[in-house]
């Protein structure tokens, strides 16, 4: 019924054109007060997926005035995530101390032959990475949404029915109670994660994803004090062929997990790898939940259509080499909320794909595209084999290269260092990685003439 009243008003809004034909005067007077699509009812907004990206879009959408509806399947679960956020995503979210587990002030990378590196020396008294639990943040943004305006809906959304004119809605199926049910709606918001329908219904086209798998282990009293404020990463073949594993903690107990995009059939021996080398850590734990979820490696072909854009996952926006999403899901469904409320001025007008992509794409491309591509680099640099590691851990123990990475990381924007320090680091890169590639060969030819003799 409710979507039935609305098409309804869709067809008023046609009023003002059939006017125009009937009295010359209507039409002239009509461009000259509203030249940009006019609509007798506030635009509909609806954000499919509750998490950081689908409801900083939500909030955002709502705070602007627009009629918002926010779908959520499952708002009891999390994406498997190690929950690491920056510390400029505090102050820009508001997020309160009381949902953070864990100021991590102490990072250690362990490189394929356990060479350990400290990787925070630099940190001020004041920097930490926070660690949280994706279910806590999750519900906390929702919550937030909902106060703004936005209406949560517990529900499974099935299909987007596309339209086929320029004024017509966008309809929702979706099933909520056990029941099918349908909303109408002017624009849509697809944050539905690496296998969005969303994207799948306006044609988004296809990514390569990796796949994550965690496992989140509630530690002995003892063995949690070892990791109050440490996390730490670990790279090698053993662990994952592109990536690494980690070992992040929260309030009672360390996430443990890997992934990778060239191996997923072997995900669970890379898990069960990492295990391997951090046994004595974690000796006596117990496995209190078990996740994997499909994560994206670059950004989709299309990530506007028509009245619908991608946000978060859905858009691919996951970082290279850290593998980082959260911020960037945020960030992404903050600014695409705001460009609808500005480009509708706050639901008066009709938006556009034009819209769209001058408001949301460009404004997010000229900001992030550079770091992204940035990380692609040092992804495909670093990670393509167990020497390229072991440089990578070496040039890590430099201080230079920890506040570079580290004042990146934290503030979100590639850092700008000293010329002469960026040159030494360019030429240490070099000589690590042709050491390291050195020998490793050497260590691969010895073991080969051992296994020969053997």
């Amino acid at each position: 019924m409710a979507a039935q009243t609305y098409l309804d008003l869709h067809s008023l809004r046609s009023l003002p054109l059939q006017l125009k034909t009937l009295n010359p005067q209507n039409q002239c007077h009509y461009f000259k007060l509203k030249p940009r699509n006019p609509v007798i009812s506030k635009l509909r907004a609806a954000v499919i997926g509750g998490g950081p990206a689908g409801s900083s879009a939500a909030e955002a959408l709502a705070a602007g005035g627009m009629e918002t509806f926010l779908f959520e399947r499952s708002p009891a679960t999390a994406k498997p995530c190690g929950g690491a956020i920056p510390l400029c995503m505090l102050d820009e979210f508001s997020i309160p101390n009381h949902i953070i587990d864990r100021r991590v002030t102490q990072m250690r990378i362990v490189s394929p032959s356990n060479i350990i590196v400290d990787f925070g020396k630099t940190l001020k008294p004041h920097e930490f990475i926070a660690m949280l639990r994706r279910e806590v943040l999750d519900s906390f943004l929702r919550r937030r949404a909902e106060a703004a305006g936005a209406t949560l809906l517990k529900a499974l959304v099935t299909n987007l029915v596309v339209p086929t004119s320029l004024r017509e809605p966008y309809v929702i199926n979706y099933v909520m109670d056990n029941c099918q049910r349908q909303l109408a709606v002017d624009v849509v918001i697809g944050a539905d994660g690496a296998n969005s329908r969303v994207a799948k219904s306006i044609k988004a086209g296809n990514y390569a994803t990796a796949i994550a798998f965690q496992e989140r282990i509630k530690l002995p009293e003892d063995k949690m004090g070892y990791y109050e404020n440490l996390a730490e990463m670990y790279i090698g073949n053993d662990v994952s062929p592109d990536f690494y594993a980690w070992v992040f903690p929260k309030c009672d107990h360390v996430a443990v997990g890997t992934g990778t995009v060239c191996s997923k059939a072997d995900i669970k021996s890379f898990q069960h790898a990492i295990r391997a080398r951090v046994k004595p850590k974690i000796d006596g734990g117990k496995v209190i939940k078990v996740e994997a979820h499909p994560i994206p490696e670059h950004p989709r072909p299309v990530r506007v259509r028509g009245r619908v854009a991608l946000v978060g996952d859905a858009a691919g926006y996951v970082t290279k080499c850290s593998g980082e999403g959260i911020y960037f899901a945020a960030k992404s469904g903050r600014i695409c909320g705001e460009a609808i409320v500005k480009a509708s001025e706050g639901g008066e007008t009709m938006i556009s794909e034009d819209d769209l992509k001058r408001e949301y794409l460009r404004k997010w491309d000229d900001k992030y595209f550079t770091t992204f591509k940035f990380l692609d680099v040092l992804q495909k640099v670093f990670y393509g084999s167990n020497a390229a590691r072991e440089a990578l851990v070496e040039l890590c123990g430099d201080e230079y290269v920890q506040r570079m990475t580290f004042d990146s990381y934290l503030y979100k924007k590639l850092a700008s260092g000293n010329r002469w320090e960026d040159a030494k680091m360019a030429m240490n890169t070099i000589s690590s990685l042709v050491r390291c590639n050195i020998m490793g060969r050497e260590m691969e030819t010895s073991a080969q003439k051992i296994l020969s003799r053997v």
